[in-house]
């Protein structure tokens, strides 16, 4: 259990409680931080408040208690799994949209983790909590293609090891293929702009200025859709030198070429289809997910040393956009 006490200074005061503890606590979404208020989590001289919306005032001494989480273990289920590789030490996988990693707030089953207790029994690496067994990297959830799995503390230390240092000095390579809408004016470049936690909702990643973390995403065009001079949208090879969260998403949107289908990071180009003439209006409205995939993952072997490296074509779905958007 956690405890964080803070005295309201002067400018602070009449702002709602829940804004002004998210905003001291950035550890904490604000949507947390609400429930934890509502349930008498928060206390202001000594008094339990459950309302959110309360305006604090100067001087107030606010205390808030967070318990310590208790993570569910996860059983196994039966889920398909499309398994590109597998042997004693690890398993590469070709997850599916729409498949959540692992269990949390509001995804306590249905995992891929479900999936892999299920398919591997006891041979998952403890490493990453009872949770997150053998997870050494993660995948969004609709964001589709290869991820690595530990079965042993061993191979996960040593696959960690090499995702951490991004193939600075190994073969570590990870590729995605990414659907934007226009093209960048080069043929490929480097975007380089920290990422940190958005001030402005907590639950989303954004650009930042100061406090951010390094982040380095190299593209390069692979081809465009429709006019020449003004392409309507390009498929990308986008190559990561650092991996932040939803790093691809954000440095594409921030650059004026977020991903088709993203309405987090690109709620403002989600009604661009209805510029395209049918089929190809109806056939990119239909995609259900941002038009992301990992279609390349290497690394060396964490037990025998050797480089392997697994690819994957596209899915259906996107494969059926850019063949629409060819007839641009």
């Amino acid at each position: 259990m956690v405890t964080f006490a803070v005295t309201v200074a002067p400018e602070a005061g009449g702002r709602r409680l829940d804004v002004f503890l998210a905003e001291i606590i950035p550890d904490l979404s604000r949507s947390r931080i609400k429930n934890l208020i509502v349930s008498g989590r928060v206390t202001i001289a000594g008094a339990t408040i459950v309302e959110p919306k309360r305006s604090v005032k100067p001087g107030d001494n606010i205390e808030l208690t967070v318990p310590e989480a208790a993570p569910p273990v996860p059983r196994a289920e039966k889920i398909p799994l499309s398994v590109v590789y597998e042997d004693d030490d690890l398993i590469v996988v070709d997850k599916p949209a729409g498949l959540v990693v692992h269990p949390g707030a509001g995804n306590l089953s249905g995992t891929l983790v479900n999936a892999l207790i299920a398919h591997c029994g006891d041979s998952l690496s403890g490493i990453g909590g009872v949770a997150r067994p053998g997870i050494v990297h993660r995948l969004d959830k609709d964001t589709s293609g290869l991820l690595v799995v530990a079965k042993h503390d061993r191979a996960h230390n040593r696959l960690a090891a090499q995702f951490a240092d991004h193939g600075r000095k190994g073969p570590l390579v990870r590729a995605y293929q990414a659907l934007v809408w226009r093209a960048p004016d080069r043929r490929s470049g480097t975007i380089d702009a920290a990422i940190g936690r958005s001030s402005k909702n907590r639950e989303k990643m954004a650009i930042a200025i100061k406090g951010g973390r390094r982040a380095v995403t190299h593209y390069t065009v692979e081809e465009t859709f429709g006019s020449a001079t003004e392409p309507a949208a390009a498929r990308l090879d986008c190559r990561l030198e650092t991996g932040r969260t939803h790093q691809i998403r954000v440095h594409l949107a921030a650059a004026g070429h977020p991903v088709i289908g993203d309405g987090t990071y690109g709620a403002g180009f989600l009604t661009k289809a209805n510029t395209l003439a049918e089929p190809q209006k109806t056939t990119v409205q239909a995609l259900t997910r941002h038009a992301l995939h990992a279609w390349l993952l290497g690394f060396a072997h964490p037990v025998t040393g050797a480089t392997v490296r697994f690819e994957s074509p596209l899915p259906a779905d996107l494969a059926g956009v850019v063949a629409a958007l060819h007839k641009l």
